[in-house]
């Protein structure tokens, strides 16, 4: 299963990690991810190397609660669009709902569900993957996340029966306590919110019923295309790791912590394959790079990432039927 998140996940991690006097752009190369990933908040990046990045701080800034802290600090704005959707909602509830139902566009490694028990309800995030680097990071963020979203909906409403974690905690508990507010629970089934069952019925007084239309077309057809994303995050990884010739397959796999069988497995899925997607990627980067550049074709050789200049001109040849040299002199030629 490849377990891919939006880069929202990490919305405000500049400022909070030089906050806690930390280099930022040092700990997401560290983690595999480019200094500006968060220029496109939408952008998808594997949730391990998300994963990863909260650790790495964890370890840095010699903050065991850095993921709980965190999740307090960026709030929803993880959530890009799916918070309009949820504010537009008639109720509570049925923004909680909202969010579960739709949640698979933000990430597809966990799922967030709502239970209802007596007089009591619990807000959830539940995953069954294992092995997750800094997983305690991301459990404890998402519960700073979720305490700061009910926070949006209900406002001063918000009065939490117990804050739940499924793992023992990582300082003293009356640490989480004042972080929350609320009397922290370790060792629980689920990392969730418990309170008052009746909030759910809590009307959203400023909710748009046709912004909400609105929101929900937007995320069902989001969510239509999620399954056919992969191919072309595959070619934003190659156009990225082309000109440093890091261009195997399993180079890419190991990036998005997959098997190179699998890999191939999931693009067969979609009907294509990693060589297609390569040279896909290389003929468009060469057109493009032809039209609008001044490079030499020993720098375009290097750019595209091939072993030597015959290499470039023979797949040349196969994709336009006539070498680099030929192309350049019919296009000099044309009025």
């Amino acid at each position: 299963m490849t377990y891919l998140t939006r880069a929202s996940s990490l919305h405000g991690f500049h400022e909070f990690a030089r906050s806690q006097h930390l280099n930022p752009a040092e700990l997401l190369r560290e983690a595999g991810l480019a200094r500006d990933v968060l220029d496109n908040p939408d952008a998808l990046i594997s949730f391990h190397r998300f994963a990863l990045v909260l650790e790495l701080a964890s370890k840095a800034s010699d903050n065991l609660l850095f993921g709980l802290e965190f999740g307090l600090y960026q709030g929803v704005g993880i959530f890009g669009s799916l918070l309009y959707l949820m504010r537009n909602a008639k109720s509570v509830g049925d923004a909680l709902r909202d969010l579960g139902h739709y949640f698979h566009v933000h990430d597809n490694y966990g799922d967030v569900a709502v239970h209802r028990a007596d007089d009591h309800a619990l807000l959830y995030y539940a995953t069954e993957a294992q092995n997750l680097p800094g997983g305690r990071q991301v459990s404890e963020l998402v519960v700073g996340v979720g305490h700061q979203l009910m926070r949006t909906l209900l406002g001063s409403r918000w009065q939490p029966a117990v804050a739940m974690f499924q793992h023992a905690p990582a300082v003293n508990p009356a640490r989480y306590r004042r972080l929350l507010g609320v009397a922290p629970r370790f060792n629980s089934a689920f990392d969730a919110w418990m309170f008052d069952v009746n909030l759910l019925n809590v009307s959203l007084t400023d909710a748009d019923p046709a912004l909400h239309r609105l929101m929900q077309q937007h995320l069902d057809n989001a969510s239509r295309l999620h399954s056919h994303q992969l191919p072309n995050h595959i070619q934003r990884l190659l156009r990225s790791f082309l000109p440093s010739g890091r261009v195997t397959i399993d180079y890419i796999a190991d990036f998005m912590r997959l098997s190179p069988r699998s890999l191939q497995r999931h693009l067969a899925e979609q009907g294509t394959s990693f060589q297609t997607l390569l040279d896909d990627t290389r003929q468009t980067m060469t057109l493009r790079y032809l039209e609008e550049s001044d490079m030499t074709l020993m720098q375009l050789t290097e750019v595209l990432g091939y072993a030597n200049q015959s290499a470039f001109s023979r797949a040349f040849q196969r994709w336009f039927g006539v070498s680099p040299r030929q192309w350049l002199k019919q296009q000099k030629a044309r009025p």
